[in-house]
């Protein structure tokens, strides 16, 4: 097996460390990002002349979870049957049998994810805000009126990707979505704890968990606070949130409009708006017709 630090000398001095099975893609070295589960790289496509993301798994870690490879697989084909622009784009995918690796080449966003891109620039208008969501609830009606239904279930800001010099915002990780269909029904306890809304822990929720955690998504942008950040356990934030107490960062919130809107997405189930619903709201009538992939006021 090739080492990590190895260069590959590709095509005229191009310096690789591997290229997919095609010669199309080669992946630098350069990390742009890590987790759980894997590991994404700078890349470059030398059909179209553009930098991408090569997305990494090392199935060797989880040989004994084979429920989390049939994860990734239903990942990778997913992503491959989502044509939006407000959804990463998978372009390639294949599975490496002598590195023991899946890996799957998606568009990348230049300025890394919501929350790291709102950590840098502390000074954003309401505006700018309000174009972030909406591309956001552009993206969520997309998956939630898809045939079949698509529930995204851990939408936060580490999962929201940005294109700084545009101020486009792309959902990604779909690695948690369940399919649902007809029933709108979902089951499985799965997702990140700040943003999950209480009827998950019910294991009987629609799609309209995903507009709590697009609300804490907002909360977050606007109060540069991770919902919940005052519970010391997670046992604390469940306690918080099945019993309904809102996290505390919602009292940060000083605009009454803003404070609405997410106060109005983290209701009862039954009274959520849709995405498509929120869209409509007069939360953005101030954007008029413009396009919301500039965030230049």
């Amino acid at each position: 097996m090739p080492d990590e630090t190895t260069i590959t000398f590709y095509r005229d001095g191009e310096h690789f460390i591997e290229v997919d099975p095609t010669g199309r893609y080669g992946r630098y070295n350069d990390l742009l990002g890590s987790g759980a589960v894997k590991k994404v790289y700078m890349a470059f496509d030398q059909k179209e002349g553009i930098e991408v993301a090569w997305n990494q798994v090392r199935l060797g870690r989880f040989s004994e979870d084979p429920s989390l490879i049939n994860r990734i697989h239903s990942e990778v084909q997913l992503l491959r049957s989502l044509k939006n622009k407000y959804i990463i784009t998978c372009y390639s995918a294949w599975k490496d049998e002598e590195r023991n690796t899946i890996n799957f080449i998606t568009e990348v966003c230049t300025s890394g994810n919501l929350r790291e891109y709102r950590k840098k620039h502390r000074h954003v208008s309401i505006k700018a805000l309000k174009k972030w969501s909406k591309q956001v609830l552009e993206g969520l009606e997309y998956l939630h009126t898809h045939e079949p239904c698509i529930i995204h279930r851990d939408l936060n800001c580490s999962n929201i990707f940005v294109n700084g010099n545009t101020g486009q915002v792309k959902i990604g990780d779909l690695g948690f979505a369940a399919i649902v269909g007809k029933s709108h029904l979902a089951h499985s306890i799965i997702g990140t704890m700040e943003y999950m809304a209480p009827e998950l822990y019910e294991e009987d929720y629609t799609e309209m968990v995903d507009i709590y955690s697009f609300a804490m998504c907002l909360l977050e942008v606007v109060t540069m606070e991770i919902p919940y950040s005052e519970c010391d356990s997670v046992a604390k934030i469940y306690k918080y949130v099945t019993t309904g107490k809102k996290p505390q960062a919602l009292n940060k919130v000083a605009d009454p409009e803003v404070k609405a809107f997410i106060e109005k997405c983290i209701a009862q189930p039954r009274a959520r708006p849709s995405a498509s619903e929120l869209l409509k709201d007069t939360f953005f009538s101030e954007l008029g017709d413009e396009e919301t992939d500039v965030t230049r006021a």
